[in-house]
């Protein structure tokens, strides 16, 4: 099964289709990678990001679990234990939940209980955040939960090339990894080039170089905030805009340089304000370029409030007109 055919020359694909080569790749380089999941198999995964894995791998490397996140992630567990490097994905983000004690009382800490002669590669894949006018449960984005967790990894890329190469280092750590998939932008293409790797899976990237603020965030947020930029560079203003890719950890220094030439800094997130990534990154900042600053870190958030039906979710997501808003708060302090 290792014969499966991959990406081999340069091609513009969409994010799921790139994360799909992302997989194809990496089993095809490893016979211990198997994927996990409900409806993974010949449906190809609600999105289709598994679409003809199983039918070029096999169904005993291809597996369509039972719906039952806890018994996925458990399982999971187990063959990492045994030696193999399962990639589990989780059907919607608010069906993770169900798996919350398996991956935080169990997958974050069973390295540290053996004192590290114990590794879990376990690539855990959660479609996440707001845009597709779903219903409860299924546009949440809770990847706070576990950057908060110590012993996970928690990465999320913005565009078709990140999603290609940092699936397959995600898969390659020796480590649990969360991999939060922007799902509202599953079918926005980009170049993926399969012989020009990505930065390290933690490395931060510098999306669009600015001079006037600092814009930050993550996944689809991404998307809008070079959205926001385009607009801003039509009324004078130059947005630097930064994309984390990585939540835990996070690489700050490209951020800290960026906010120290800048002296401005928004961040943005679909998730809610409190307790959140956008939280943390508005703490470190001020405490490691408090004298750079020439205003008030501000965010812009999903609000602290579960998230609404989807006729209102057009309220509650942050867009390209909310993330200006704050960009002109921080101009005229």
């Amino acid at each position: 099964m290792s014969g499966a055919a991959t990406l081999t020359e340069r091609q513009t694909l969409p994010i799921a289709k790139a994360i799909n080569e992302g997989l194809r790749a990496a089993m095809a380089a490893d016979d211990r990678v198997l994927l996990m999941g409900e409806d993974i198999g010949p449906l190809g995964g609600v999105f289709r990001v598994t679409d003809g894995l199983q039918r070029d791998f096999g169904s005993a490397r291809v597996l369509d679990t039972p719906l039952a996140e806890a018994g996925i992630v458990g399982s999971a567990i187990g063959l990492a234990m045994r030696g193999y490097r399962p990639v589990c994905e989780i059907q919607f983000d608010g069906f993770i939940f169900p798996a919350m004690n398996q991956i935080v009382t169990q997958l974050a800490k069973l390295t540290s209980r053996h004192d590290g002669v114990v590794s879990l590669p376990v690539v855990i894949r959660v479609p996440y955040g707001g845009h597709i006018g779903a219903v409860e449960h299924h546009q949440e984005s809770p990847e706070a939960y576990f950057a908060h967790t110590p012993g996970l990894r928690v990465v999320s890329p913005s565009n078709a090339h990140d999603a290609f190469w940092m699936i397959q280092q995600a898969i390659a750590s020796p480590d649990p990894v969360l991999f939060f998939e922007p799902k509202a932008k599953y079918w926005q293409k980009g170049e993926v080039d399969p012989a020009a790797p990505s930065a390290d899976l933690h490395r931060t990237r510098i999306a669009r170089a600015g001079t006037d603020c600092t814009v930050v965030g993550h996944g689809a947020m991404v998307t809008t905030l070079l959205q926001a930029a385009e607009v801003a560079e039509s009324e004078g203003t130059s947005l630097e805009v930064v994309d984390l890719r990585s939540l835990s950890p996070i690489d700050y220094e490209p951020v800290l340089a960026s906010v120290r030439k800048t002296g401005r800094l928004v961040v943005a997130q679909e998730a809610v304000g409190t307790a959140s990534v956008g939280s943390e990154i508005a703490a470190t900042v001020a405490e490691q370029a408090f004298y750079s600053l020439q205003a008030p870190v501000l965010r812009v958030s999903g609000y602290d409030v579960p998230f609404p039906p989807a006729k209102l979710e057009g309220l509650y997501l942050p867009d390209a007109d909310r993330v200006l808003e704050a960009v002109d708060r921080t101009m005229h302090y």
